[in-house]
């Protein structure tokens, strides 16, 4: 059974920077593709970026383009979302995943982002 906790999350001012992490256990990641999720309050839950297995393609929607950045660390069994100048709309609980989502999601960790 596969375990993801999601961490780096927290409270932050416009324009300010954060690193989440995304750590697998009772699995590899190794071979599957793996994307970052988000969810808003009120919202559903939407996909923000994806990394190929070998890193070699990585890939964010529009609205966070130019700020975020997916990489992996498959040794540590663990993948990275970096995110710089935030937004209040980047707002969300943040969660990791296969891409698609396949494994049960783990708690997700929370970034809000104040004017």
């Amino acid at each position: 059974q596969v375990q993801l906790v999601e961490s780096g999350g927290g409270s932050v001012q416009a324009g300010d920077s954060l690193r989440l992490s995304c750590t697998a256990s009772g699995r590899t990641i190794s071979s599957s593709e793996m994307g970052w999720f988000r969810q808003a309050p009120g919202k559903q839950r939407e996909f923000v970026g994806s990394i190929t297995a070998n890193s070699g393609h990585t890939y964010v929607i529009d609205s966070t383009k130019g700020r975020f950045r997916v990489s992996r660390d498959n040794a540590k069994n663990t993948v990275y979302l970096e995110m710089n100048r935030l937004k209040p709309e980047d707002t969300a609980v943040y969660y990791c995943n296969t891409d698609p989502p396949e494994w049960d999601w783990g708690q997700g960790t929370q970034v809000t982002v104040s004017s």
